[in-house]
């Protein structure tokens, strides 16, 4: 059983930078490609980044700039850097990753940028 856990949310000012983590529990995670996506309320999920096993990582155009993917295989854990964070980038941060012919999701870690 594959269980995905992020962490690292919180309230942030404008301007500011977090790090958010995503720890894999159980087969096949550490061995795939690994996505973080965003929802805000009203709003569709998106993704933000893509890392493969290797560490190539993928941004989509609109996203490129502000957001670094990293993963350290051997803690089974995949990180993602927010600089500049902007009002806008407030949402609920998943990360993803399918195994096979199942997709796993986290629960999420919230991400609020206000003055």
């Amino acid at each position: 059983q594959v269980h995905l856990v992020e962490s690292g949310g919180g309230l942030v000012q404008p301007g500011g930078s977090l790090r958010l983590s995503c720890v894999a529990s159980g087969r096949g995670c550490s061995d795939a490609t690994m996505d973080w996506f965003r929802q805000a309320p009203g709003n569709e999920r998106q993704l933000v980044a893509r890392i493969s096993p290797g560490g190539t990582s993928n941004y989509p155009d609109s996203l490129k700039g502000r957001f670094t993917v990293s993963r350290d295989n051997a803690k089974n854990t995949v990180y993602l850097d927010i600089a500049r964070l902007k009002p806008e980038d407030t949402a609920n941060y998943f990360c993803h990753c399918v195994v096979g012919l199942y997709d796993y999701w986290g629960q999420g870690t919230q991400v609020t940028v206000s003055a």
